[in-house]
């Protein structure tokens, strides 16, 4: 009795070690996993408030406020202002030929120089801001041009701003009117090959001057050949426009209308293009001016109008004058108008004091305030546009600090239709980058939430009845021993690297489709026949042949059907092509049908795309069917149920929560996916639902972009807000089928 005594004690000691190490151990576990789950929530969050964070100053109201304020240094009236890049100097030219320098900050005069007029300034004409470029006109029918030119010197490591000019024509006079006569409007633009000139006489000619350079052989001296041209207008005009490609001439009349003009060969007659009204009748222009980039004009109205026009082709393709737009200001009668340089932007000043910042495309009206006490007379806004000088009538200069960084952004830019420059009608547009300096940004976020959601919808076109009809008869109908090795060969189908999908989906691929198009379609046809036909023919075998393989064991038969179908449908590809299609279907389609074909298309995509998520769903789904409790099935085959009707009615409900989780996990899969379709779309921005033209992701745009997009600007930022509508869809899609999950499960957990 003792010796059992003693020999239980141990025994009961070491169970209770046990039992305390288990608690210890599922204690651990119960904390770790928690900890690991909180974690990962954690995580999200912060990417979620991060994507946020970098988006926010995409909708950031602008400010504006006042800096300075001073007399207006120099005499007479003021024909131009124009402020220096990083908005520390001013340049006022006054109606007595006056050029006067000043500091922005406290008007001191910096430099001055006077105008060698030979007669009285009636008139100024400035070419494209970004060029420096303007000329005076006079009363005897001479002209001036100069150049505005500043030089940054860093003496004792202080940076010096030192403006010079110059005179492209010469710093005499030109005459434009041989007979004296004085010259009452005047334009001009400037590029590598010369000047272009137009001014209207007191009478209403029109001289067209065109001033061609010719380098010499011998010196670095530049020299100008005279070529000109006129014509007399048979209305009262008051104003000339000329768009920088020195081609299109506006006549502006002060009755509000706008005659064309193509005057690209100077030694020609110009060419009449057409007459439009661009207000109603009886009301005036207050103020008109390009947009940056002399594309489109913006037409200030005394009725408190205010509107954008540019040319647009019709439906005969000839290029009309064309309102895109009106814009709902919250001014009075606009009386002064100063677009960017750069941006699609403008101020407009109104006579009650009101100053508004506008976006043309983005048709946004930034912000209304009033700030000013007395009439403008002056306003120019620096080329970055952090600075604006207003010169008002009582002879006071007021500067403005403007905080204005992404006005191209609004609900109409990112997810409406915007009617763009050199666009025949509004549209959906991605276009963020461009050679060109006067390329205006387009970054519209639905081609790319289009292009994600129809790869995704491809590739899951393929992988759903692949993967669930797969994983259908892995689990149920398939031998165990053929099931240990088809399962795992799937799943690790899923560790294939994605770059090595989209390498051999864009440079094996999609050749290879475009090269037996035919073949594919065909394939499309003859496979399921195939199999169907093996499959009768097989039922219709002796039973001896049938029976000598296993029950569970036929898609060992099918494999050498698969692939003898496979090449039979592209062997044939050629003769079909050729027999049906002239020997090129591409080109077929696109003279007999009018479908494009794109090598890099949704087929390639949907092939390729479909492989990467065909194992994620396969796993998912053939897991829950496997897992269906085996008295269910044994009841339902034991009261008379042949085993299809016992998967139909009783497998399937049970396992359909986790077969619709697999598809909804294989769909965001889809949606996220970057290098697969990075590499084998295109990556061209299209709305169209063919299945022969490509698309641009989210996911793929952001991993073009990003490394090429600058730090803070408004394309870095739209790329994170890009990302972010990414990670809701993710979200959203995963949300939903959780819930939808979740119902399924209530419903059938009780089978």
């Amino acid at each position: 009795m003792e010796n059992s005594a003693v020999k239980k004690a141990p025994i009961e000691g070491q169970s209770k070690n046990r039992d305390r190490r288990r608690l210890v151990v599922d204690y651990i576990a119960r904390w770790g996993v928690g900890i690991g789950g909180i974690s990962v929530i954690i995580a999200i969050t912060l990417i979620f408030f991060y994507l946020a964070l970098v988006v926010a100053p995409l909708f950031k109201s602008a400010h504006i406020e006042q800096a300075y304020e001073y007399r207006m240094p120099g005499s007479g009236q003021s024909l131009m202002l124009a402020m220096e890049e990083q908005g520390e100097l001013v340049l006022r030219v006054s109606d007595k030929g006056e050029l006067l320098f000043f500091n922005a900050t406290n008007g001191e005069e910096v430099f001055s120089k006077q105008l060698h007029a030979t007669g009285n300034i009636t008139t100024l004409g400035r070419a494209d801001p970004s060029s420096g470029i303007f000329a005076v006109g006079m009363d005897n029918g001479a002209v001036i041009a100069v150049k505005v030119v500043y030089k940054s010197t860093y003496p004792d490591g202080k940076r010096v701003l030192t403006p010079s000019l110059k005179f492209p024509l010469g710093e005499e006079p030109v005459e434009i009117s041989e007979d004296g006569e004085g010259i009452k409007a005047l334009t001009l633009q400037t590029s590598d090959d010369g000047i272009t000139l137009v001014a209207m006489t007191e009478s209403n000619l029109v001289k067209v001057v065109g001033f061609i350079k010719e380098d010499s052989l011998f010196d670095d001296e530049i020299t100008f050949e005279k070529v000109s041209n006129e014509f007399e207008l048979d209305h009262a005009a008051s104003r000339l426009l000329m768009n920088k490609e020195q081609r299109i001439l506006y006549v502006i009349d002060e009755d509000g209308s706008a005659h064309l003009y193509d005057i690209a060969d100077k030694e020609e007659e110009p060419i009449f293009l057409e007459d439009v009204a661009l207000l109603p009748k009886n009301v005036e222009i207050t103020d008109i001016r390009f947009l940056a980039g002399t594309v489109s004009l913006l037409v200030a109205g005394s009725d408190g109008s205010l509107s954008q026009w540019f040319r647009v082709r019709d439906g005969s393709g000839v290029f009309k004058l064309t309102k895109v737009r009106t814009f709902e200001t919250e001014q009075g009668v606009i009386q002064t108008l100063e677009p960017e340089f750069f941006r699609k932007a403008f101020v407009a000043m109104d006579d009650g004091g009101n100053l508004g910042l506008y976006h043309a495309s983005a048709e946004r009206t930034v912000l209304v305030e009033n700030l000013l006490r007395g009439d403008v007379v002056g306003v120019t806004i620096s080329p970055r546009s952090k600075s604006l000088l207003v010169a008002e009538d009582n002879g006071t200069a007021r500067v403005f600090t403007i905080e204005n960084e992404h006005p191209e952004i609004s609900w109409t830019s990112l997810w409406g239709k915007v009617w763009y420059e050199g666009y025949g009608e509004p549209d959906y547009v991605w276009q963020s980058t461009s050679a060109d300096s006067d390329f205006e940004p387009k970054l519209s976020l639905v081609p790319l939430s289009f292009g994600t959601l129809k790869a995704a919808f491809y590739a899951m076109l393929m992988a759903i009845p692949l993967a669930i009809l797969g994983a259908i008869f892995t689990a149920y109908f398939m031998a165990p021993k053929l099931r240990q090795s088809i399962k795992p060969t799937v799943e690790i189908m899923e560790a294939l690297p994605t770059v090595i999908l989209g390498f051999l989906a864009g440079l094996w691929l999609a050749p290879f489709l475009e090269a037996n198009l035919p073949g594919m379609f065909a394939l499309l046809v003859v496979m399921p026949l195939g199999v169907l036909a093996f499959a009768y023919g097989w039922m219709h075998m002796p039973k001896s042949i049938r029976h000598a393989l296993p029950d569970g064991w036929q898609p060992i038969l099918l494999i050498p059907v698969v692939i003898l179908i496979a090449w039979g449908a592209i062997a044939i590809s050629p003769v079909m092509e050729s027999a049906f299609f002239g020997g090129d279907m591409p080109l077929w389609m696109r003279e007999q049908l009018g479908v494009s074909f794109d090598q890099r298309n949704s087929v390639v995509v949907g092939l390729a795309m479909g492989f990467a998520v065909i194992p994620t769903i396969f796993s998912i789904a053939e897991d829950a069917i496997f897992s269906v409790p085996k008295h269910l099935t044994n009841g339902s085959l034991a009261l008379g149920a042949t085993p299809w009707q016992t998967f139909v009615r009783v497998v399937l409900p049970t396992a359909s929560p986790g077969i619709f989780s697999g598809v909804m996990i294989g769909f965001g899969r889809a949606v996220g996916e970057t290098m697969i379709v990075l590499m084998a779309t295109g990556n061209t921005p299209v709305m169209d639902l063919s299945i022969f033209q490509g698309m641009r992701t989210l996911s793929a745009n952001i991993a073009v972009e990003m490394p090429e997009s600058e730090v803070g600007s408004t394309h870095y930022r739209v790329l994170f807000l890009a990302a972010l509508v990414l990670f809701l869809f993710t979200f959203f899609f995963n949300t939903l089928a959780e819930l939808v999950r979740q119902r399924l499960r209530k419903k059938y957990g009780s089978l």
